[in-house]
């Protein structure tokens, strides 16, 4: 196809980094302008707003071209979707450099035996982090969100506060703390407190 060439570039987390697939993208013949990338997000969600935008500005003609499968989708029904809406619009699909043809039954097979490798490194992912948590739980590691005040500070700020002296945002300020946590902290504690 002759038209333009939009690259698109994922990484699931924000620490990550797309320089390999920025350079694999600009090698396969994609002028920086047309790259457009996700941080942080993962690939089993088509909520991606680089994919969006990606997706918006294909036209019939242009090709897409993502260095490998996997940044593109991470579950078979979704590398389905986003290939036969491509197809529909009349846009390639490039894949590392090689075109994905809907038309050819072997690149069909081929598409679909990557999109299941992508699916299945997915679930490994996903069943080796509950496994690694499950660790971590089982050896205290993993106790879930800390308090951000102690208990001393916490009765501190119910006395402070059943004063009457301050306003919840001079105590947020007085204990370095939003005013979320210091409300959340006053219902706690007035939950805590009994009636009489």
């Amino acid at each position: 196809m002759t038209g333009i060439r939009i690259g698109y570039a994922r990484v699931s987390t924000a620490e990550q980094d797309l320089t390999a697939q920025h350079d694999g993208l600009l090698a396969l013949g994609v002028q920086a302008e047309h790259i457009y990338v996700d941080h942080g997000l993962t690939g089993t969600s088509r909520a991606r707003p680089g994919l969006r935008e990606a997706m918006a500005a294909v036209r019939r003609g242009d090709t897409l071209v993502v260095t490998k499968l996997d940044r593109l989708a991470r579950s078979l029904p979704d590398a389905r979707d986003i290939a036969d809406e491509l197809t529909a619009k009349g846009v390639a699909l490039s894949l590392g450099g090689s075109v994905y043809d809907p038309t050819d039954p072997v690149g069909r097979l081929l598409f679909n035996v990557l999109s299941m490798v992508a699916e299945f490194e997915a679930d490994l992912i996903r069943m080796r982090t509950r496994e690694g948590m499950a660790v971590a739980r089982a050896k205290g590691r993993l106790r879930g969100k800390q308090p951000k005040l102690s208990a001393s500070q916490r009765r501190h700020l119910l006395t402070l506060h059943q004063a009457g002296e301050h306003t919840q945002a001079e105590l947020a300020e007085l204990f370095s703390v939003s005013r979320t946590t210091i409300y959340r902290e006053i219902q706690r504690g007035s939950a805590l407190t009994p009636t009489v």
